[in-house]
């Protein structure tokens, strides 16, 4: 639903009411992951999708007929189906569960100030109960980094386990499902959470500011990035020639270094060096490679490259470190000019962040992999004790 923020926050000001059908789990080939949304308001608009067409339409009539009639939860499941050619299922054989709920936003003040925090590029989830007891079905909280969660999801220590599981999310950027419950004996009956993280937009540190640069830098832009381009040259380095990114006349090298004294690089954090010049490069590199950034490609031959890593070696880099570098830089997609070079870039950050292969959908390889959540340190929460629900 946060992927929606914009759109429902306006209607929540307006104080319409409106229905979120969310996909809570899918498997095999489904087209959209935990925490995708379609939304139908009182006025009959629609926002997002859940399937990529296959079945949005019958999960639209759905949210009409909540809109209209009984606003209690509802869980609904669509698989592949070919036994009726008008059956309603996902054609592309996999299956999706999805939590239709009912909102309305004169009773939901806490909903409201979280879509203003995602819609801000603050950090903040929602954690709600998409499997378990009736009574506690749909229960959403709230959760801010370190704050106390908003909202109850039916019992004080429930509320305790699920702020935290959530905020690990968070805190990792991750949006998925949790199991609690039963394993854990904070209640006789196992729940499981979906917990939706809004976090702000990655960072892509482009250096150098060339044609390259001005053309990654509009697709990184496009690919939900805050870009920065960086370079030593303050006649290269203008607003005028990188529309919609943060412009940094520096020398690279003290440029990373001191955003990354600032705390503000994570594991989500791409770096591109464009500016193939040793004198920028191989300061920036040394920097680049020993922090725990998503990604650092060098642009270069692969002559370049290979004296780029001789000089790297004699830096005092390790050989881990240096396994961290992709140069030359991007897929080989026979680019020829600056923006076909930088979708080739843009591809290899894109199949980096999500183990793909880089290689042909048309050779057999999986076209949806199922989304690995990675482990997450869990915080202290209380002593456990059974809820008091009979469900």
């Amino acid at each position: 639903m946060l992927e929606l923020a914009a759109q429902l926050l306006e209607r929540t000001r307006r104080r319409i009411p409106f229905v979120t059908a969310t996909v809570t789990n899918v498997a095999g080939s489904a087209p959209r992951q935990p925490g995708s949304s379609l939304v139908v308001d009182a006025d009959g608009a629609v926002l997002g999708n859940v399937s990529g067409g296959c079945v949005d339409a019958a999960v639209h009539d759905a949210c009409q007929e909540m809109l209209a009639g009984d606003h209690q939860p509802q869980v609904l499941r669509f698989g592949y189906t070919d036994a009726d050619a008008i059956g309603v299922g996902l054609t592309c054989g996999g299956t999706i569960e999805l939590l239709l709920r009912h909102h309305d936003p004169a009773t939901e003040p806490r909903l409201e100030a979280a879509l203003l925090d995602a819609t801000r590029d603050e950090s903040v989830a929602l954690a709600t109960v998409v499997r378990g007891p009736e009574a506690h079905l749909g229960r959403t909280i709230v959760v801010r980094p370190g704050q106390p969660s908003q909202g109850t999801l039916g019992d004080e220590l429930l509320d305790q386990v699920a702020g935290a599981q959530a905020a690990d999310m968070l805190h990792a950027g991750q949006s998925g499902t949790v199991e609690i419950g039963v394993a854990d004996s904070y209640c006789r009956d196992p729940m499981t959470l979906l917990v939706e993280s809004s976090t702000p937009a990655p960072r892509m540190l482009v250096f150098g500011a060339t044609d390259h640069a001005a053309a990654l830098a509009r697709l990184g832009t496009f690919l939900g990035y805050r870009v920065t381009v960086c370079d030593a040259r303050p006649t290269f380095a203008t607003p005028e020639r990188f529309p919609g990114a943060e412009v940094v006349v520096e020398w690279p090298h003290r440029h990373l270094g001191a955003q990354a004294e600032a705390g503000l690089l994570d594991q989500r954090t791409v770096v591109c060096v464009l500016t193939h010049d040793p004198k920028f490069d191989l300061p920036l590199l040394t920097a680049a490679l020993r922090l725990p950034v998503a990604y650092v490609g060098a642009m270069g031959s692969r002559r370049t490259h290979e004296e780029r890593l001789a000089r790297l070696r004699e830096a005092g880099l390790t050989d881990h470190e240096l396994g961290r570098l992709h140069s030359p830089i991007g897929l080989d997609l026979g680019a020829r000019t600056p923006q076909e070079t930088a979708l080739s870039i843009a591809a290899e950050i894109v199949a980096n962040r999500h183990d793909g292969s880089g290689v042909p959908l048309s050779t057999g390889v999986p076209i949806h992999r199922k989304v690995v959540q990675h482990d997450v340190t869990h915080r202290s929460v209380p002593s456990p004790r059974p809820l008091t629900h009979s469900s």
